[in-house]
């Protein structure tokens, strides 16, 4: 498929955002985080910011943005329809849960509901994202079993990094949220690797014969390509990416995604003050640059069924 940009930056940004919003929820409910107000505002402010803006990049791939309202009316049946819908109905429960955490600071029974809410609709949200490609069975890469928690992992693991950084940069030292990070980075990564594993040894079971139901007759092959020159199913459909190059944007992943921020995680519980709040800064960045890049390939090495009929021998 062919990689829109704005969709990886919606996915990414508001993954990361939802996953921060999720973690937050849960460990200030379970005592786990300092309930100071300013951090509050700051981490609650960091998830909504990131969650707009990916929701707002993703208007860039309508082709008819004007209809985007029509989408929300369709949430029986669409998982897009469903996401757009709890997507909004989420801003409810985080904007009274930073209301409640600002003003009454220190008394979580005030914002505990509201945390909880919080937490749960951004997982449901990150979850509902995932079902849009997990439910598209002519799409191999997407239609499998790992779809789903990759996608709930990388932003876990992302919220986790960008929320230590920001217990650093508060000064706030804790030695949860250091393993939380690192577990959930392993687990990630973990997943991605398992998605990998499972793409590169499986396929589709439609096959040329299967889809043209020419099979009784033999092997088929395409004796003459139908367009000159690409069309559109074969440009957004047919996108092509060389096993070569795709192998070294996975050793990116590996390496910016997850390898460096775990280093950089260990290593700041370390370091004290602002040389271990720099790590994790860091390590929050280098994540971010490493989850675009594995958004990209999720992207690009996905392939439609629709390219048996254009040639190709499986997908």
């Amino acid at each position: 498929m062919h990689p829109a940009f704005s969709v990886i930056f919606f996915t990414v940004g508001s993954g990361t955002g939802y996953g921060l919003l999720a973690l937050t929820g849960f460990l200030v409910v379970a005592g786990l985080l300092p309930t100071e107000s300013l951090f509050g505002l700051f981490v609650l402010g960091a998830g909504l910011g990131l969650v707009t803006v990916g929701l707002l990049s993703s208007t860039y791939h309508l082709g008819h943005r004007e209809r985007a309202l029509g989408a929300f009316t369709q949430w029986r049946t669409s998982w897009l329809s469903r996401e757009g819908v709890i997507s909004t109905a989420t801003y409810l429960p985080v904007l009274l849960f930073l209301y409640a955490w600002y003003f009454y600071e220190g008394n979580v029974a005030m914002f505990s509901m509201w945390a909880v809410l919080t937490a749960i609709s951004s997982l449901l949200t990150v979850f509902c994202t995932a079902m849009i490609y997990r439910s598209l069975a002519p799409i191999h890469q997407w239609c499998n079993k790992w779809t789903v928690p990759v996608y709930l992992g990388m932003g876990l693991a992302g919220g986790s990094v960008i929320l230590l950084a920001f217990l650093r940069l508060f000064q706030f030292n804790t030695s949860t949220a250091p393993f939380c990070a690192l577990l959930l980075l392993v687990l990630a990564w973990g997943l991605k690797v398992r998605y990998w594993r499972f793409i590169d040894t499986t396929h589709h079971q439609s096959t040329p014969e299967s889809a043209t139901g020419l099979g009784f007759l033999g092997q088929v092959r395409i004796l003459e390509s139908p367009h000159t020159e690409d069309n559109y199913l074969m440009t957004e459909m047919g996108y092509r990416i060389a096993r070569k190059h795709a192998n070294k944007l996975r050793r990116y992943v590996h390496l910016a995604g997850f390898a460096l921020p775990s280093i950089l995680v260990v290593l700041s519980g370390f370091l004290p003050g602002s040389g271990g709040a720099g790590l994790t800064v860091v390590a929050a960045i280098s994540f971010l640059l490493g989850a675009i890049i594995e958004r990209w390939l999720f992207f690009a090495e996905a392939k439609h069924t629709v390219t048996l009929y254009y040639g190709a021998d499986r997908v």
